[in-house]
């Protein structure tokens, strides 16, 4: 199976507020906000969606193939991901801009705030996905450039390719009739609980006008573990137990390329759902997205140990 992602390519700056958000946010104040949180450490990492999702599929012995521009500035990145024998080929160098760039703040309760600039993501990439079989190909539209999201997916189904719409931190930049457009016949819709919410809220659809243009919605729910839902079965996968919780970034990325593995395997949705928590799991225990790393081996083991069954990627 080929997996091609498609989604930003970005240097993170994550930030720790060793307080909590909410002390310092007046709800009757919302419309007025003005608030300033002091940081007591900062970090640079590689990041982005694709980045992200590619990575921690190369530990599952995957070699996606990223689409996504990147900045002038992105030469140690991408010799660090043609080190782990991921397709770099489809990564469009903007030589005009820098890469995009993601500021994270992450309280102590493990709540997040972001701000995102742009830069080269703000570039549309011009790949074309009849290079590729649509039989044998799966495309994740992860957030990133709009214009690439709404391009591929129409270009996918009309080739008839199965593709996963992961909308993300794009949802408040797409139109109402932009994610329906997207959700109608997509084989995946993954969110999170609270995204989920915001694209009931943004297109006035319901879960079940969701499932009648979907294949499978998944919606994931952090420590509380995530659930697969088809028009007519609904599968709840518990959460994979974490060590030490660390930093929640990246961490749904490294679900989806878990996901992406399991599918590709054609394994049953259960299984699919336990080595996405599996993989969720080792990025929540390492600060940044694309610092944990383990072997096949390493993650058999833990997904016995987490499920009390045998893993079905061994």
């Amino acid at each position: 199976m080929n997996t091609i992602i498609t989604g930003s390519l970005a240097i993170d700056r994550i930030m720790n507020f060793p307080g909590a958000f909410q002390e310092h946010i007046l709800p009757d104040k919302i419309h007025n906000i003005n608030v300033s949180f002091n940081i007591d450490d900062l970090q640079e990492k590689k990041g982005g969606t694709a980045g992200n999702i590619a990575y921690t599929m190369s530990l599952l012995d995957e070699k996606p193939k990223i689409v996504a521009s990147a900045g002038s500035d992105f030469g140690i990145y991408k010799d660090y991901l043609d080190s782990l024998d991921i397709n770099t080929s489809g990564i469009e160098i903007q030589q005009e801009v820098t890469t995009a760039s993601a500021y994270i703040i992450n309280d102590q309760h493990n709540n997040q705030i972001s701000g995102f600039f742009m830069g080269a993501m703000g570039v549309e990439t011009t790949f074309y996905l009849q290079e590729m079989d649509p039989k044998e190909t799966i495309l994740i539209l992860a957030p990133g450039n709009k214009g690439d999201m709404l391009r591929y997916s129409q270009q996918a189904r009309d080739m008839g390719m199965k593709y996963i719409f992961d909308p993300g931190q794009s949802i408040p930049f797409m139109e109402p009739a932009e994610i329906k457009k997207v959700l109608d016949g997509a084989y995946i819709l993954i969110v999170n609980d609270y995204e989920l919410e915001m694209i009931k809220k943004r297109t006035g659809l319901t879960e079940e006008d969701i499932l009648h243009q979907v294949e499978m919605l998944i919606v994931t729910r952090g420590k509380e573990g995530s659930t697969i839902r088809l028009k007519d079965v609904s599968i709840d996968i518990p959460a994979c137990p974490v060590e030490n919780a660390v930093d929640p970034t990246g961490a749904g990325d490294a679900y989806r390329a878990g996901l992406i593995k399991g599918i590709a395997m054609e394994l049953d949705l259960e299984q699919v759902g336990k080595v996405a928590a599996t993989a969720a799991a080792y990025a929540v225990e390492h600060y940044g997205t694309q610092e944990h790393n383990f072997t096949v081996s390493d993650f058999c083991t833990r997904y016995k140990d987490a499920f009390s069954e045998t893993c079905p990627i061994q």
